[in-house]
């Protein structure tokens, strides 16, 4: 039932493709929800339903580096997941009206559910993977009561409640999963194939970027498409092909090979790839919303509701971009390009604030920015444009070489 680590790399299977299928709808559901509830409270709620929908896929990704897709009960396992993924995916719009009740019990049944069915699945096969599991079940169990009384509860309570239980949830592995009894998970028992991890994570970044590009092409397929539409068309697309670049020329490819040869892959993937991840994704998803915002006016004042999602997205993606960067390079350094195009962004975004300039032109001076940390990037790594600057005489401090 169980994976064979000894290989090396564990493949992607064409089920856990499909798997993710759901989270396409559930990502879109978050972008249409965050879209029409722009408010500091419905920032909040979307934010607990972002942190629910990560989590519920994060550690079935977790469980498929384990177990084998291959085999017929994991598989009936995850499509059983997927059906509950569906139904919690279609409460998110109001998940805190209506369909609270929904959402929480089908989370509760993915997370102890799945947890439950995969150690039926480790018993008799590996009996420390087992243990962690029973302390990953224990972790969601006392979380479980939170999700219901929330459902249950109305909107300001349930917000209160369903934060207190994702605050259990997300301390689990930070600790380690330490309960009374079985005590605290090990080295051993975090083993998985790194690149299996790196892949997946890295799947699930094109699934945000591509609902972000639905989401665009709807928002652009409904309006007059004049030009200032197709401006902010071309905008928004440059914005999603500049974020795919950003990840994937560098970062993606380094932290999958050092995850893959790493004696510690289980920690790095829950520091680089479980946590880490989980900004650049968001950042994703709000720069989508900014985007559709600036597809109904292109040619107004940017408003602050624009300002704030399309800043916001990108500070975001690049603030976690950063520090996943961070732990993929030996040197430890968080990319200065990505701080200075953050500072940039931020400086733009208080900047429109105070004096309003138009949508488009606050969108293209995202853009340009964001086109600066990946020309940056690319010519430190690519282009030798320090070493060709000293062949001139030009000198540069250790520190600017090591974070350039």
């Amino acid at each position: 039932m169980l994976r064979n680590h000894g290989g090396g790399h564990a493949p992607v299977s064409y089920l856990e493709l499909f798997f993710d299928l759901v989270y396409v709808f559930a990502i879109t559901q978050l972008s249409h929800t965050l879209h029409h509830h722009l408010s500091w409270h419905g920032l909040a709620e979307g934010l607990v339903l972002f942190l629910a929908v990560w989590w519920a896929w994060i550690f079935t990704t977790w469980v498929t580096n384990w177990a084998n897709p291959d085999r017929a009960a994991v598989r009936v396992l995850l499509m059983a997941l997927m059906l509950l993924g569906l139904a919690l995916s279609a409460a998110i719009p109001d998940a805190f009206g209506a369909s609270g009740l929904v959402f929480a019990g089908c989370y509760v049944a993915i997370q102890l559910g799945r947890t439950l069915a995969t150690m039926a699945v480790m018993r008799g096969e590996d009996r420390a993977r087992l243990r962690n599991m029973g302390r990953i079940a224990l972790w969601f169990a006392c979380a479980a009561p939170l999700w219901i009384a929330g459902a249950l509860a109305g909107p300001d309570s349930r917000l209160a409640l369903w934060l207190a239980a994702l605050g259990i949830e997300y301390t689990g592995p930070m600790v380690l999963f330490r309960t009374p009894v079985l005590g605290r998970s090990g080295l051993t028992d975090w083993d998985i194939s790194g690149s299996h991890m790196a892949e997946r994570c890295a799947l699930f970044i094109i699934i945000a970027l591509g609902e972000g590009i639905v989401v665009t092409g709807s928002a652009f397929a409904q309006g007059s498409m004049d030009g200032g539409q197709v401006g902010g068309l071309c905008l928004a697309f440059l914005s999603a092909a500049l974020m795919w670049w950003l990840y994937f020329d560098l970062g993606a490819d380094r932290g999958a090979r050092l995850i893959s040869g790493h004696s510690q892959a289980g920690r790095l993937a829950r520091n680089a790839y479980t946590y880490l991840h989980m900004p650049i994704v968001l950042g994703i998803v709000v720069s989508a919303v900014g985007d559709a915002l600036l597809l109904e006016r292109p040619e107004g004042p940017a408003s602050a509701a624009l300002v704030a999602m399309q800043s916001g997205g990108a500070i975001l993606f690049l603030a976690g971009l950063g520090l996943f960067k961070r732990f993929a390079n030996t040197l430890g350094n968080f990319p200065m390009s990505h701080t200075v195009a953050i500072v940039l962004i931020l400086l733009l975004a208080l900047s429109a604030s105070a004096h309003p300039i138009p949508a488009i032109s606050f969108a293209a001076g995202v853009v340009a920015l964001l086109f600066l940390a990946c020309l940056w990037e690319w010519v430190s790594y690519h282009g030798g444009w320090m070493e060709r600057m000293e062949a001139l005489g030009m000198r540069f401090p250790a520190w600017v070489r090591e974070r350039a």
